[in-house]
């Protein structure tokens, strides 16, 4: 393949979870496009199962899609040197109320590769343990559980429409089968 050149980068706004940059990328045929791009520190996500199989998920309110959406427990990294897996246990705490010493990776995620930087490593955790929710001063979420079946329902019925989720209930699944 041809080669692309980043030949300029220029910070729009500088916000609290992401930044915003404008891109000058020389292409292939040696014109020079204009690029959005949103850099971010990476987010890790947990596939959180309990001693019968269930898969905790979180309902919260999502501002950018003015919704309730159900989902894996996931956030952002503190900084951009902290250990993914060090995220998914901290936010399965506080999101969930449980913690795990039994947490290993699934998979890993570009959300949208064509304009953000943003990965997010899934894990699973398995051997959940009774802790506390820790939830940010306005985070509001309510705890559900279900099985595997119940949530691949949801997935291809519409219901579930987030790529961390379905990336990580199906790589779940996966790992189930072998």
């Amino acid at each position: 393949m041809d080669k692309f050149e980043i030949i300029g980068k220029k910070l729009e706004h500088k916000g609290k979870i992401v930044d915003f940059y404008t891109m000058d990328v020389k292409v292939p045929n040696g014109n020079i496009a204009e690029w959005d791009l949103i850099e971010h520190k990476g987010a890790a996500a947990v596939v959180p199962v309990d001693d019968e199989g269930k898969i905790l998920m979180v309902r919260q309110y999502r501002g950018a899609i003015d919704d309730m959406m159900l989902e894996i427990p996931a956030g952002g990294r503190d900084s951009v040197e902290e250990d993914f897996k060090i995220c998914a246990a901290r936010e399965l705490e506080e999101e969930t109320g449980y913690r795990s010493e039994n947490i290993r990776h699934l998979i890993n995620v570009n959300t949208a590769a064509a304009y953000t930087s943003e990965l997010i490593a899934v894990y699973y955790a398995e051997d959940l343990i009774p802790s506390r929710q820790r939830l940010d001063e306005n985070e509001f979420v309510n705890i559900e559980r279900y099985t595997i079946g119940e949530i691949e329902k949801m997935i291809y019925s519409g219901e579930i429409t987030d790529a961390k989720t379905i990336a990580g209930v199906l790589a779940y699944k996966n790992l189930l089968k072998k």
